[in-house]
């Protein structure tokens, strides 16, 4: 595998000793992963991400195993795999099933996926590929989970999204 192409912050650097522990409080057992060490590169970019997606994380309304779900899907869809080694277990964690995650590896969406997830999934790869998403597919979630949970769903498509673009760029 290629290296990191930034240095990623080191232990002992300078650093805001509250975005550090903001961070660490997202992790298992406080650990930094890569993507930390490298946004601690850039404070204010630090600061912003770990409070936008700690949110989407944490905060959403909509199931933690349907945003996991599409967590994962945008990871294969940009070739994230820092993304996908990072998720896999919190999806499985949240509900889901490896017969499931290994269906997100596929080009089409599977038939193992409820209309639900299939709605959702189907969001998820319009916005990620084309960025344009059809009426009738906003429609179809809006139906299946309301508007707040639209918004939210559309708005982890589009985080992770960043996420993704961020972690190949660099290769994180």
């Amino acid at each position: 595998m290629n290296e990191v192409r930034v240095t990623p912050w080191q232990d002992g650097e300078p650093v805001p000793a509250e975005l550090l522990s903001a961070i660490r409080a997202r992790r298992p057992k406080g650990e930094l992963i890569g993507i930390d060490r490298v946004l601690l590169k850039s404070f204010p970019l630090a600061t912003g991400w770990n409070e936008l997606l700690g949110r989407v994380r944490a905060e959403f309304t909509l199931p933690l195993v349907l945003r996991e779900m599409i967590m994962l899907r945008v990871a294969v869809l940009n070739q994230a795999e820092f993304e996908w080694h990072v998720h896999y277990p919190a999806y499985i964690q949240a509900g889901g099933t490896p017969a499931k995650a290994q269906k997100l590896l596929d080009s089409e969406i599977a038939d193992v996926f409820d209309e639900k997830e299939a709605a959702l999934l189907r969001l998820t790869d319009q916005s990620t590929r084309r960025v344009a998403v059809d009426e009738v597919v906003i429609e179809e979630v809006k139906q299946a989970f309301g508007e707040q949970q639209t918004v939210e769903a559309v708005a982890t498509v589009a985080a992770y999204n960043m996420v993704s673009r961020f972690l190949v760029a660099l290769n994180i």
